[in-house]
C-alpha cells in the first residue's frame, strides 16, 4: 500500500490556480508519476500543481518542494504554488518570512496580508541553451517560431525565457481570441523545445497591465500560471513593452510582478484554502 494512502493534504488555489500540499517532512518517500496522476483524477484532490514537502536539503531553510504536474511529470518551478506553500508553513507556525527550495533554487517568501503572500522566483534566464531550446537563438526576446501559413501566420515570434521551467510568449491584442486549447497542445510539444515548454498568449494594455491566458507544460488550460506571468513581464520589460512592474489579469484573478533592478523577480498575489483532506487508501490501489 502507498504511504499516501489515509495521509493528509491540503487542497488550495492561488489566483484560481488549483494546488495540492503535501507534507511528507517525517517521511522519505518519494511520490511517483502514478500516484500523482491518481491523485489528480480524484475530484477532492484535483490539481493543476501538486507541491510536496521534503526534509530541507539547504540549511536554513524549511522545506524541500517537488512539484507534480497533472500528468504526473515534475516541473522545476510554480509561483501560486509556492505562495500556497507559504501560507501552510506561516500557519504552522506563525513565521511572517522564511526560504524554501526547489529544483529551480532558493524562494524568499513573505507574508503581505492574511492571505497574500510575496515570492522572490529568482533570476530569469534567457540564454537559448538555458532554457533550453533546441537550437542556437542569439536574441530570445523574439524567435523565428510561427504556426499557420507562412505569408499568414496564426502566432509568430514569440518571447522565450526560463523561470526556473521554459516558457514561450506570444504577443496578441486578445489571447481569448484564439483556440488555445487547440494551439497549445502543439506548440507546447514543438521540436524547438526539447523539455516542452508553457505558452503564453499576453496582451500589454498599459505600461503597467498586461491580459494573459496560459497553456501549461504537463497540464493544460489553467486559470493561473504565476511563472508564466513573471515571464510574461520579465519578456515585456526586455521588449521595452512596459516598465519592470505590472499587474498580470489571468482568468483566476490579478498577481503583481517586479523584476528588480538585482534581477530577481518577485510575485505577489493571494492564496486561498478551499478544504483539508486525507487520500483515500482506494486511489493507490494500483499506483506504484
Amino acid at each position: 500500500m502507498s504511504p499516501l494512502a489515509n495521509h493528509s493534504f491540503w487542497k488550495m488555489n492561488g489566483a484560481g490556480n488549483e494546488i495540492v500540499v503535501v507534507d511528507l517532512r517525517a517521511s522519505t518517500h518519494v511520490v511517483t508519476a502514478t500516484e500523482a496522476r491518481a491523485i489528480a483524477a480524484d475530484e477532492r484532490s484535483r490539481f493543476d500543481q501538486m507541491m510536496v514537502l521534503h526534509r530541507p536539503r539547504t540549511p536554513g531553510t524549511r522545506c524541500y518542494i517537488r512539484i507534480y504536474n497533472t500528468d504526473g511529470s515534475e516541473a522545476g518551478a510554480c509561483g501560486n504554488g509556492t505562495r500556497c506553500v507559504a501560507w501552510v508553513l506561516a500557519e504552522e507556525d506563525g513565521a511572517e518570512s522564511f526560504t524554501v527550495e526547489t529544483v529551480a533554487g532558493l524562494l524568499a517568501c513573505r507574508r503581505v496580508g492574511p492571505h497574500a503572500f510575496s515570492v522572490d522566483m529568482g533570476e530569469p534566464r534567457f540564454g537559448w541553451q538555458d532554457i533550453p531550446l533546441a537550437e542556437e537563438f542569439r536574441d530570445t526576446r523574439a524567435i523565428e517560431l510561427q504556426i499557420g501559413p507562412i505569408d499568414a501566420p496564426v502566432l509568430h515570434s514569440p518571447s522565450v525565457v526560463s523561470m526556473g521551467n521554459p516558457h514561450a510568449v506570444f504577443w496578441v491584442d486578445d489571447p481569448y481570441a484564439y483556440d488555445l486549447p487547440k494551439i497549445g497542445p502543439m506548440l507546447e510539444n514543438h521540436p524547438i523545445f526539447p523539455e516542452r515548454a508553457n505558452i503564453s498568449l499576453a496582451a500589454v494594455k498599459t505600461r503597467d497591465h498586461i491580459v494573459l491566458w496560459v497553456w501549461e507544460r504537463g497540464v493544460g488550460i489553467t486559470r493561473a500560471c504565476g511563472s508564466a506571468a513573471c515571464a510574461v513581464l520579465v519578456s515585456a520589460a526586455r521588449t521595452k513593452r512596459t516598465g519592470r512592474a505590472a499587474t498580470v489579469s489571468l482568468p483566476g484573478g490579478d498577481l503583481f510582478v517586479e523584476w528588480r533592478e538585482d534581477n530577481h523577480v518577485i510575485m505577489t498575489g493571494p492564496t486561498e484554502l478551499e478544504h483539508q483532506g486525507t487520500f483515500p487508501p482506494t486511489l493507490f490501489a494500483t499506483a506504484a
